[in-house]
């Protein structure tokens, strides 16, 4: 969780790498003026809005949160993302545009990798949702729910249904329902 200025911007180097970015050369910058990236766009928003909202949320930063609150939504809309703040470690990777929703409850470690189609959420009226572990890569159309959790290492292939627990490191699930299919290194 960002709670720090140093943080968050771990933070969003982590995620120019996860993405193959050098986010701080001028090149990249001059291109990204004229050709925005918009996936990186919506990830260093969601880095300031979880900054502004855990750091810096008194004063007139309230004001400037809520801007970029408005600015979030509406790229989030653009993009499909229904992606709350506060539920990705850092490095995180959104491989392409489309429906992406996850629950509010949900955690997720470091390093993921995460395609167009997925949901994660909660079952059946539980408040509980899916904890992902570190470096777990998900799958176009994966369907992740209930009171549930992912080891770190874990691949879950395109459009399996987890709606159990798999604890066991480096494995590849798939599946409906998913089951453990393979090992990863």
């Amino acid at each position: 969780m960002i709670n720090s200025k140093k943080t968050y911007k771990e933070y969003l180097k982590s995620d120019a790498i996860a993405l193959g970015l050098d986010a701080s050369s001028f090149k990249f910058k001059l291109k990204n003026t004229f050709f925005p990236d918009f996936i990186w766009s919506f990830q260093k928003t969601l880095r300031q809005l979880e900054y502004y909202n855990n750091c810096k949320n008194k004063g007139l930063n309230k004001l400037y949160f809520y801007y970029l609150k408005y600015k979030f939504r509406k790229i989030s809309l653009k993009l499909g993302f229904s992606i709350p703040i506060n539920i990705f470690g850092p490095g995180l990777s959104i491989v392409h545009y489309g429906t992406i929703v996850i629950n509010n409850a949900t955690k997720i470690g470091k390093n993921c990798r995460i395609h167009a189609c997925v949901n994660i959420g909660a079952s059946g009226g539980e408040k509980e949702a899916p904890q992902l572990g570190d470096n777990v890569y998900i799958g176009p159309g994966a369907k992740i729910y209930g009171n549930i959790k992912i080891a770190n290492n874990t691949a879950i292939g395109a459009n399996a249904v987890v709606n159990k627990s798999f604890l066991e490191e480096n494995t590849a699930i798939a599946g409906v329902p998913a089951k453990v299919i393979g090992k990863v290194d």
